[in-house]
């Protein structure tokens, strides 16, 4: 039996998948997955996967990579696609697949909804489910898999690139024991905390004993530069390594998207408390979290007085 995973993008909600293909695998199932270029490097070591299909992103869509994209998917023979992203995009992508079986969530449950047409088994989610997580492992019940609840991660160590992080923090004079990432990039404009805060936060944490180190990724140095995270890919890879975690959220759902540990800590703007908004809505919350507060939560997630171990924003 041959199922093809059809999550593209975006880092963080491709982690948030990862539980269901492990359950897939563990029942019996060879696993595909077919992704989009960005986040196509967490997965192209993961022992789960038997293929890895790359497409072209919608916004560098090309006929040539989409026509091959189709040949090598259909050559596998999948037996079923489930779209785990309720896209218009992630259902072609599945339809194309050639699968005899295409699942995915009924309108209700889709960003876009008018895509339930292109699944040939659409799902109601069930409910008393909140978190994301589990929202993906659901999708596998007409499959005859129950796993709401599993969390396994299996992400490969990037030997590589460890080793480089490993000598640069060398370099730095930067222990382990007093390594603290702060991260405030992230997708959306409305998820970022102030970066003035971020700066403020640092300061309070190395008058603590800590090393703050700066996260981000392209186009974000002006971030950095003026300098914990937000609800975004880095947060989810940290809580899917075990990495003690402190997460900031404003206009998205922490019951639904964030850290699953009860150990970690989250804070969220005060004014979006008991908000549940499915997906994406205007806000300028996040600027309402106190950076005293983030810097307490801090301390108290790692167990310190003065400051913690080794924590991820």
């Amino acid at each position: 039996m041959k199922a093809l995973v059809v999550r593209l993008s975006a880092i963080g909600d491709v982690v948030h998948v990862l539980p269901a293909a492990a359950a897939l695998r563990a029942h019996g199932w060879d696993v595909g997955w077919v992704v989009e270029p960005a986040a196509r490097p967490l997965l192209e070591s993961d022992p789960m996967l038997a293929h890895l299909t790359p497409v072209p992103s919608a916004r560098r869509f090309r006929v040539g990579p989409a026509r091959a994209a189709v040949t090598a998917l259909r050559a596998h023979g999948y037996d079923v696609a489930l779209d785990f992203q309720g896209l218009w995009k992630s259902a072609a992508w599945a339809r194309l697949s050639g699968a005899r079986r295409v699942i995915g969530w009924s309108r209700r449950w889709r960003r876009e909804p008018m895509s339930a047409v292109l699944a040939r088994e659409q799902v109601e989610l069930p409910p008393g489910i909140t978190h994301v997580i589990d929202e993906n492992l659901a999708l596998l019940r007409p499959l005859g898999i129950e796993a709401v609840g599993r969390r396994e991660f299996a992400l490969a160590r990037p030997g590589a690139e460890a080793n480089a992080v490993a000598g640069l923090l060398q370099h730095a004079g930067v222990a382990e024991d007093e390594l603290v990432i702060l991260n405030p990039g992230g997708g959306w404009p409305e998820k970022l905390w102030p970066a003035a805060s971020f700066g403020a936060l640092a300061r309070l944490l190395r008058d603590g004993g800590l090393r703050p180190v700066v996260s981000w990724g392209p186009g974000e140095e002006p971030l950095a530069d003026r300098v914990v995270a937000g609800d975004t890919g880095p947060l989810h890879l940290a809580c899917a390594v075990g990495t003690p975690v402190v997460a900031l959220f404003g206009p998205t759902d922490p019951a639904r998207n964030g850290p699953f540990s009860p150990d970690d800590r989250v804070l969220r703007a005060p004014s979006r408390n008991g908000r549940s908004d499915r997906f994406r809505v205007p806000s300028a919350a996040m600027a309402e979290i106190a950076v005293d507060d983030v810097a307490a939560a801090a301390f108290h997630r790692l167990g310190r007085q003065g400051g913690p171990r080794a924590v991820a924003f």
